[in-house]
């Protein structure tokens, strides 16, 4: 697959301990990314954060927090982002939670695998 040039970047912003069952929900979002065949995606663990519950998470190495702030990150055509934002919606729904999704217009100037 090529990228390169106008692209999307699809964050999402959630809690590690946000989950679907006993699965985490970040890592359902990424497997579901794989399985679209997706350009790319990471999950980041922040140190702290605040949203919309106004409940502040941080890290703190007396008291080590299980909701840590996640973000994921993923990068792909404008089609394509578009599309998975439904399945994040979906995602969303079935985990009950709360959490954030923005998109961004981004240029990709290097994307390529190894050879």
């Amino acid at each position: 697959m090529e990228l390169q040039g106008q692209s999307k970047l699809l964050r999402i912003f959630l809690g590690e301990a946000d989950r679907i069952g006993h699965r985490m929900l970040y890592e359902e979002i990424l497997m579901a990314a794989k399985e679209k065949g997706m350009a790319g995606g990471t999950v980041l663990k922040g140190v702290m954060s605040f949203g919309a519950s106004t409940r502040i998470h941080r890290a703190r190495l007396i008291e080590l927090s299980e909701d840590m702030p996640i973000v994921v990150e993923i990068v792909d055509t404008a089609e394509k982002i578009d599309d998975f934002i439904k399945t994040v919606n979906h995602l969303f729904d079935e985990c009950g939670r709360g959490g954030m999704i923005t998109v961004e217009k981004v240029d990709v100037l290097y994307y390529k695998g190894k050879k």
